[in-house]
Order: C-alpha cells, then sequence, then structure tokens
C-alpha cells in the first residue's frame, strides 16, 4: 500500500526539517510543550476506529492497544511538563569575579537542540516507542524537528499517528517542516535518513543487527552523529539461595506471568534465569513448567517475528546441554508462539555464546549453578542489559557483595524481588544499559530525562544579559531552576 521514499524525497524531507530547526529551536519552552500537549489530543480524538486498525495490523488485544496509547498519550503529557519546567536544561551559572588575578569571566551553560531527530518506529510497540512516541516527544521537548520512518508492519497505523501530529502542527502555527512522515521496508531509506548530512541523531528501538547497522552507518559519516539505539536484552534474573528456599511456588508463578506476558514481546522479558542446583531450584524449575504447560500460545506481531522465534527457538533447544522442561500443551496455529522453558547448566553457558542470545518470545532459559562461585563467573561472563534482577532476602544480598557488585555492572534498571516486564514511565527510570544493550549507557529512552539525548550543552561566556536567552538572565523571568554559583535556586542574579 506504501511505497519507500526515494533519495530525492528524503532530501527534500530532511532540508525542510532543517529549516524549520532554525525556527522551532528558538521558541519557548512552553511553545513546544502547548503543541506537545495539542498532538496528545489530536491523537485521543482518532478514538477507537484506530484501535480496530492497530489491532489488525499487530494482532495486539484490544485492552492492550487502549493501554498504550493512554502511556503514550501521558508521555506526550509528562514531558510537555517536564520540557517546561526546564530541570532538562541543566542550567549553570557563574558569576564574573573581575578582580581575581586572572579575573574570572562571567559563564553561563545550558542545553541547547541538536537539530533534525530520524525515529525509527519499533515493531513491538506501536503507540510507545513509535510516530508519537517517546523518542518524538522527546526531541520535540528539547527544539528538534522529528522526521519518523513508519515501522512497515503497522504502517497505516502510523499514517493515521503521523496524520494527528500534523494537524496539531498547523493548529499550533508550528514551521512547516516540523514533523515529516515517510515509508520504507528496505535498508536503504534508513541509510539515506542516517547518513544525509543534515540529520543530527537517530532514535531507534528494534533488534540488534538495525540498531548497530545504523549506528555504524552514523560513524562513518564525515561528522559522526548520535544514535541512540535500544537493542538486545535477556534481562538475566538471579535466584539467590536464601529467597529461593523461602519462596519457590511465589517466584515461579510470577515469573511464569512474566516470561509469557504481551507473547514474551517486551525488550525487558526475562529471558535467562539463573539459580544453584538444589532441590529448591529443582522445586522451582517444575513449578515453573507447569505453569508454562497451562500458557495458551499467542499470535505474534507479524509473521517476520514469529518466523524469528521459531527459528531460535529450534535452534536454542537443540544445542548440546540444552534440556527442554516444559512446553504449552495446546498446539500453536500459524504465526503462533509456544511458550517454552529449557535448562542448562553454568557450564555449557559459559562454554556456548548460542545460549546468551535474545530469543524474542516467550522462552527462558534456566540455568543451573554449581554454587555462588560459578554463578559469579556466569555474571561477569553476560553482557550489558536494560534489566538485572535479584531475587534474594538481605542475608542473600550481605552475603554476596561481590556478586551484588558483578551484577549491577552488567545494567541499567537493578531490580529486587520483581519482575523486569513492567517499565514506568518517570523521571526515576532507566531505560538504557551497556552495550549491547543500546548504543549509549548514559541515556534513557523512558522518563524525561531521555530528552537530554537530542541536546548539547553551549556555554555563553561574558554575553550582556539583554543579550542571552531568557533562561540565562539574570531575572529569570521563565522561573527556572537553575545553579547559580554552586546553589540550586530559582531567585534572580544580582
Amino acid at each position: 500500500m506504501y511505497t519507500d521514499a526515494t533519495a530525492a524525497e528524503i532530501d527534500a524531507v530532511v532540508k525542510k526539517s532543517w529549516e524549520a530547526f532554525h525556527q522551532y529551536r528558538k521558541f519557548p519552552l512552553k511553545r513546544r510543550a502547548d503543541f506537545m500537549r495539542a498532538i496528545a489530543v489530536e491523537m485521543e480524538s482518532l478514538g477507537d476506529e484506530l484501535l480496530k486498525i492497530v489491532s489488525s495490523e499487530t494482532n495486539l488485544p484490544l485492552l492492550r492497544l487502549q493501554n498504550e496509547r493512554a502511556r503514550t498519550i501521558f508521555q506526550l503529557n509528562s514531558y510537555a511538563d517536564a520540557c517546561e519546567r526546564g530541570e532538562w536544561m541543566e542550567i549553570r551559572i557563574d558569576t564574573e569575579i573581575p578582580d581575581r588575578n586572572p579575573p574570572k569571566p562571567d559563564l553561563r551553560k545550558m542545553m541547547v537542540p541538536l537539530g533534525p531527530v530520524v525515529v525509527f518506529g519499533a515493531s513491538n510497540f506501536p503507540f510507545a516507542y513509535s510516530t508519537a512516541g517517546g523518542d518524538t516527544a522527546c526531541a520535540f521537548a528539547a527544539g528538534c524537528p522529528v522526521i519518523v520512518k513508519a515501522h512497515p508492519a503497522h504502517a497505516e497505523t502510523s499514517e493515521q499517528v503521523a496524520g494527528a501530529i500534523l494537524k496539531a502542527a498547523k493548529k499550533m502555527n508550528m514551521p512547516e517542516g516540523i514533523f515529516a512522515h515517510i515509508h520504507g521496508a528496505g535498508f536503504e531509506v534508513g541509510r539515506s535518513l542516517v547518513t544525509h548530512p543534515l540529520t543530527k541523531a537517530v532514535g531507534f528501538t528494534g533488534s540488534f543487527s538495525g540498531g548497530k547497522a545504523l549506528f555504524d552507518l552514523s560513524s562513518q559519516r564525515r561528522e559522526p552523529i548520535p544514535v541512540f539505539a535500544e537493542m538486545s536484552s535477556v534481562n538475566p534474573v538471579f535466584l539467590l539461595p536464601e529467597k529461593l528456599k523461602q519462596s519457590p511456588e511465589e517466584i515461579a508463578r510470577l515469573y511464569g506471568g512474566s516470561i509469557t506476558l504481551g507473547v514474551g514481546q517486551f525488550c525487558t522479558n526475562p529471558g535467562l534465569i539463573f539459580g544453584i542446583d538444589s532441590e529448591n531450584l529443582d522445586q522451582f524449575i517444575s513449578i515453573l513448567g507447569t505453569e508454562i504447560k497451562k500458557t495458551i500460545p499467542g499470535t505474534m506481531l507479524h509473521p517476520g517475528i514469529a518466523k524469528a522465534y521459531i527459528d531460535k527457538r529450534k535452534t536454542a533447544i537443540s544445542q548440546e546441554s540444552v534440556e527442554t522442561i516444559a512446553v504449552s500443551e495446546v498446539a500453536p496455529k500459524e504465526n503462533q508462539a509456544i511458550a517454552t522453558i529449557a535448562s542448562a547448566s553454568g557450564q555449557a553457558f559459559l562454554n556456548n555464546p548460542v545460549l546468551h542470545q535474545e530469543i524474542f518470545g516467550p522462552y527462558s532459559l534456566v540455568i543451573r549453578c554449581r554454587d555462588m562461585n560459578e554463578m559469579i563467573s556466569v555474571a561477569k561472563h553476560i553482557e550489558g542489559q536494560l534489566t538485572s534482577t535479584l531475587m534474594a532476602t538481605e542475608t542473600d544480598m550481605r552475603n554476596n557483595e561481590a556478586f551484588v557488585e558483578e551484577v549491577k555492572n552488567i545494567c541499567g534498571r537493578f531490580i529486587l524481588n520483581g519482575v523486569p516486564t513492567g517499565v514506568e514511565v518517570c523521571l526515576s527510570m532507566q531505560h538504557g544499559g551497556p552495550f549491547p544493550a543500546t548504543t549509549d549507557s548514559r541515556f534513557t529512552s523512558v522518563g524525561a530525562d531521555g530528552i537530554k539525548r537530542f541536546a548539547r550543552p553551549l556555554c555563553f561566556q561574558n554575553w550582556t544579559n539583554a543579550l542571552l536567552p531568557d533562561e540565562l538572565k539574570n531575572e529569570n523571568p521563565l522561573a527556572l531552576w537553575r545553579t547559580v554559583n554552586d546553589r540550586l535556586t530559582k531567585d534572580a542574579v544580582f
């Protein structure tokens, strides 16, 4: 239905975005925020008809889509509020000391927008990580125009949401080119967008291969640009001895639900579970297997994801020393995923890189470690993750401080006695982790701190008050929090 954008069309779109940038970056914070709020209104006004379109394209149930749409609208509004508050700008002011030897100049620093941002829609979140999702909202808040490449698996959904954004832009008198929406199933469209000299940043959520390819393209440019890619995570869970002894059944039922939630199609799906070989671990595995057997197979987002799950699952369970513990007792239909739990030894895990790989779907591998020393060794061999989870008592934690430090070192969100699925949208959330989970572990793609991805610091030295941007003026006309001479305040500078 939709054709790939041509190189000429992409060039025209990015140039128009660059022109819009020179206007939009000067807009007051409130005007940016009001634009974002207007997008939320227009998106909500699309009503249930939009949900029907999304459900037909993604196989996601209406309740899930209602919740995701509500989350996306909340993101737009909450990031708009954060944009207006301005804390993300990290304003620093150090006033001059002219009689010091040598004299100290007046220095004032704030974050300013990077320029046009290309956002790649995600397959598994047609609202929250796609056309009007978190990357788009963060870029608008930072003062950047956005070019969205629709995900081909829900192209019509993306088109509808793009229409809402453009409608809001017109109502709010935004500059032409503030937002653009293009289609492209082929790699060349992505390549053209990332390598265009006027593109200044990229937001991506998807596979490791896709994110790494975009990152490599950006690095090879004459002017490299940041690519903020969320890519691959198996979200390891570590069952420590005392906690497992206390509640093996409770933990097993908790994780049975987490592994199969949304047919396992979450970037925070717990794909690896580690425990020390014992009767308690046997009990945990047995109960988890029972939960998995009761799971009814679900239809995956699209045939490509279903095929990838089937192929990777087959590869994983066919590895030497891997034992299949349980599968769903209901036979899957076309494009459905059969929930699976398998098991292997700690030594097998250490020797076989295939067992480390993400399998996107309702699959998890339980690793039986000989003892705590082997569990520490295993933790040292796990790559960067979005999350790591400890199921542990306080005694477990105190008795294994070195192990806790190892696990902390590989993740962006460190969970105690919970599940990784479920990502709260708030300032304290960190949704990003060491490579290969993301391309830059310093930033988050969830929460208003994500705005900082699309801005850079700029220092003004010895500028007169009249020429400074409002954010840095002595009188603080926007009533922003600023660090003035090492003191956080909203007071004017005297």
